[in-house]
This record gives C-alpha cells, sequence and structure tokens, in this order.
C-alpha cells in the first residue's frame, strides 16, 4: 500500500490531465478523503438550497451552506428503490445487471461477492473504509459491508421500517423478524448490538454521526487517507426525531427530523474543519430516493411530481451537493443530467483507483462537469427500471414512459402507445405530447435497444443467486 500512495503521489505532482477538453489538471500532493453522507428518501423540495427548508417549517442552514462553498446539482438521478439506488453507487453499474433492482421477503439478495464495490476500490489503495448507517444491499454472511470492502461497520442491513415490526397489530415474536442494529469489522460476521425498535429508531442517527466523527479523527491521527460512507436512516418512516430534536420546529415529527439529520451534517462538517482537513476532503451530500408517499411519513418532490417508485421525475431527481476546495467550482449550479452511477468511475483518478475493465460499467466520468467552471455532463440520458421491468427512459429533456405509475400504492399501467413528456414545458409530467413530439421515439428506441443489447452481451446476474457467481459470458 505504502508503494501505491507513493507511486500516486509522483503521479499526481506530475500533473496528469483527464483525457477530454477543459478537464482538470490533478496536482495534489496526497489521496483526497472522502466524506460521502447519503440520507434516506429526503425529496428535492425538501432542503432550502432546493426550495424547501423554511418554506417547509424545517431551515437546513449547514446543508445550505455546504451548497455555497461547492457545487449543486438539479438534475442528479438515483434509481426508484433504495436497493437498486445504492447497488448503483457502490459498483457504478445499472442494477439490472447486479440482481438488485428490488427486495424480496424470504429470498436471498444483494449484491454477489463478484461485484467491485467503491469501497474494494479505495481499500486497494490504501484507504481505510468505514460505513455507519444502513447498507441495504444484503443481509446474510458474504454480503454485509465487512465482506465488500468496509474496515468496518455499524448500523442496520436493512431498512429503517423494520423497527416498526415489534409494534405493529399483532406482530408474533415467535415468528416475526426481529430486527437489529448490528456491527462488525472485515472479515468478521457481524453481532447484533441492540433491537432496532422505534425509540432506538430515533436515537439512531445520532449514533452514527458519533461513530463516523471517531472514525475520522482516528484516521487523521494515523494520516491515512479515508473513505466515510454515512448513509443516515432519516428522513425514511418511521421519521422520528432523536428526543433532542421532538417539538422544535412545531410542525410536527418529519419537520423536527429534517432539522435532526441537518444538525447531523453540521457535526460532519464541523469536523472535518476542526481536523484541518477540509482543503483535501471531498464532502458529497446526496439522497438515495424521492419523498416517502405514505400519509404520517410523506416528504415533497418540490418542483416535480411523484415520489419514489415511479418513474416520475419526483421519484428520480434527488438533492446532490460536493464540495473540495480549489477544485470544485464555489457557488456553481448544473442541471446537466448526472446519474448515480457516475461517481464510481468520476472519483477514479482523484483516488488513484482504475475503473473495472472485466465487467460493463454504466456510469461515466464527470470530471469535467465537477472540477472546472464551465464543464459539462457527458451523459445525455439513462434507461429507467423499476424492478427488473422497463419503465422509462429519460433522454435530454425528454421522458419517455413505457409503464407509467403515478403512485407506489397504484397499479403499473403498461401502455400500448409510449408517453412522451418534456420536462422543461412539463415538469410534472401531466400532458402526453406524443402526437406531437412522435420524432423523439426512435431516438429514444434507438437507445434502448443499444442498451438491451449490452445485457445480452453480459447477461444479468439474477435475483437471488447465490455466491460463489462468475459470469456466464465475457463482455469482451
Amino acid at each position: 500500500m505504502k508503494g501505491t500512495r507513493l507511486g500516486f503521489g509522483l503521479l499526481l505532482c506530475m500533473a496528469v490531465t483527464v483525457g477530454f477538453r477543459g478537464a482538470p489538471v490533478w496536482a495534489a500532493a496526497e489521496k483526497p478523503n472522502i466524506l460521502l453522507i447519503m440520507v434516506d428518501n429526503l425529496g428535492y423540495g425538501e432542503l432550502g438550497v432546493y426550495g424547501g427548508g423554511a418554506l417547509r417549517g424545517a431551515p437546513t442552514p449547514h446543508i445550505d451552506h455546504l451548497a455555497a462553498e461547492g457545487m449543486r446539482l438539479t438534475n442528479f438521478n438515483v434509481e426508484p428503490q433504495c436497493t437498486p439506488s445504492r447497488s448503483a453507487l457502490m459498483t457504478g453499474r445499472h442494477p439490472i445487471r447486479s440482481g438488485t433492482t428490488k427486495v424480496v421477503w424470504g429470498m436471498l439478495y444483494g449484491l454477489t461477492q463478484w461485484e467491485k464495490t467503491l469501497a474494494e476500490l479505495l481499500s486497494e489503495q490504501g484507504y481505510a473504509t468505514g460505513m455507519f448507517g444502513k447498507w441495504h444491499l444484503g443481509d446474510t454472511v458474504g454480503r454485509f459491508p465487512t465482506d465488500q470492502g468496509f474496515d468496518e461497520w455499524y448500523g442496520i442491513a436493512n431498512t429503517t421500517d423494520e423497527a416498526q415490526y415489534s409494534t405493529q397489530f399483532q406482530y408474533d415474536a415467535e415468528v416475526g423478524l426481529k430486527p437489529f442494529i448490528q456491527q462488525a469489522r472485515r472479515g468478521e460476521v457481524p453481532e447484533n448490538v441492540m433491537p432496532y425498535n422505534l425509540s432506538v429508531r430515533r436515537e439512531i442517527d445520532t449514533e452514527l454521526t458519533r461513530r463516523a466523527i471517531d472514525f475520522m479523527q482516528r484516521k487523521r491521527t494515523s494520516e491515512q487517507p479515508f473513505f466515510a460512507f454515512v448513509p443516515l436512516t432519516q428522513v425514511h418512516l418511521p421519521t422520528l426525531p432523536h428526543p433532542d430534536f421532538a417539538g422544535v420546529t412545531g410542525y410536527g415529527d418529519f419537520a423536527d427530523s429534517v432539522v435532526e439529520m441537518d444538525h447531523h451534517v453540521g457535526d460532519l462538517l464541523d469536523t472535518v474543519e476542526k481536523l484541518g482537513i477540509r482543503d483535501n476532503t471531498i464532502v458529497i451530500f446526496a439522497s438515495d430516493n424521492g419523498p416517502e408517499e405514505v400519509p404520517a411519513y410523506h416528504g415533497t418532490s418540490g418542483y416535480w411530481r411523484g415520489h419514489y417508485f415511479t418513474a416520475l421525475e419526483g421519484s428520480l431527481r434527488a438533492p446532490f451537493i460536493i464540495r473540495w476546495p480549489a477544485r470544485v467550482p464555489v457557488g456553481k449550479v448544473s442541471n446537466d443530467i448526472v446519474h448515480i452511477t457516475d461517481l464510481l468511475p468520476t472519483f477514479a483518478r482523484a483516488a488513484g483507483y482504475s475503473v473495472p475493465e472485466d465487467r460493463l460499467i454504466d456510469g461515466v466520468d464527470q470530471s469535467e462537469l465537477f472540477f472546472t467552471p464551465e464543464g459539462r455532463s457527458v451523459r445525455e440520458g439513462f434507461p429507467v427500471y423499476n424492478g427488473d421491468e422497463l419503465y422509462a427512459y429519460k433522454w435530454r429533456d425528454w421522458k419517455v414512459h413505457f409503464v407509467e405509475l403515478n403512485s407506489m400504492f397504484g397499479a403499473p399501467q403498461k401502455l400500448n402507445i409510449p408517453h412522451i413528456y418534456n420536462v422543461i414545458r412539463d415538469p410534472k409530467e401531466d400532458f402526453n405530447i406524443a402526437p406531437d413530439a412522435t420524432w423523439v421515439l426512435p431516438v429514444v428506441m434507438s437507445r434502448v435497444i443499444d442498451f438491451q443489447q449490452t445485457l445480452a452481451k453480459e447477461p444479468p446476474i439474477m435475483l437471488g443467486t447465490p455466491d460463489p457467481y462468475r459470469p456466464a459470458r465475457d463482455p469482451g
């Protein structure tokens, strides 16, 4: 690892440039730390800097300030569900390839060990890797975070709504699932720390933040570059604030929870400052999905329409903010399309890892967009799968729906003729203008066919596939 780190430092000192127009020249003396904060089901319209904040009864000054110091995306796109988004982040691949498009209770799920995760790539370059929060990419031996590149983990393997189980109607402890907060170090079988119930749910994000801060402090002392992945549980249902934040807004549990979330982000950012590592730390704040739709805990997608589990813009567009002083342009706002798969290839050069070449990677290198003032996205669109079915394709300012679903509680409608929306003219996707925009269909369908051909070239891993897995065909 020491040799690798020295070699990378020399490479950076030689000012290697990214190979396209307008790309940045790297001139750092050491690898950047990475603090990636991912919140759960925070809709586009919740944060102050995205038009919410005080208007939602929940000011978010710390996150808003982070946006002022860095770059904000207004067209950052995720997947319609939690597991697919987290899979796309970790692998740079669309979940349809990885067998991670959904979770079916009672069935083996999660990333196979064959997948190469962001944590594994960073670990191979000498990074200390710690995760503090929700995983949702496997809850069996071989598929926990510490099996997939993380040195240490504290959090929940699955999802926050499991905290409700023990208090739900006629819950039977003899047969019902018993969720736990767990912890492990690399190579260990996770141990149960405490039951995950409603009272613990209120306190978990405070503990996740404390442990993430401790991790950063320890790695600063050891002078080892770190990847701190902090997937907080707020504002996923049940959206219940820590007792210290209950009632602070006067607008109920949801608003109190948003304020709590912003406070924890502030604590993490303050730690970066106090440790003196601000200038060489990439900080990312993002949400994994659009907002909740359950009435008691519903959020807002703001300017857009829809909640997660749909292919509407409100499901796909999520907050994304990045800060890396002297590299990310201060105050830049971009409406160019970026997909969550793009993060893995974008940070390859900065962290010194190579993007895997033995499998199809869907993410694209967005260095020009992120690290130059006038840089633009190199992505024009992407397919939208909900489960294993293609629901839509987003291309430029257009959205073509093949299956329409307006509510996670509704019934999907397979369309005989695709619906076409222009999200600039019609951000709510209310008016199908297919008769007046038929030219879009052959353009989009050619891209759909191209993508489907890649699925034939490298057959997808099926949900429930056990380890060890080996690809059926070489992507070549």
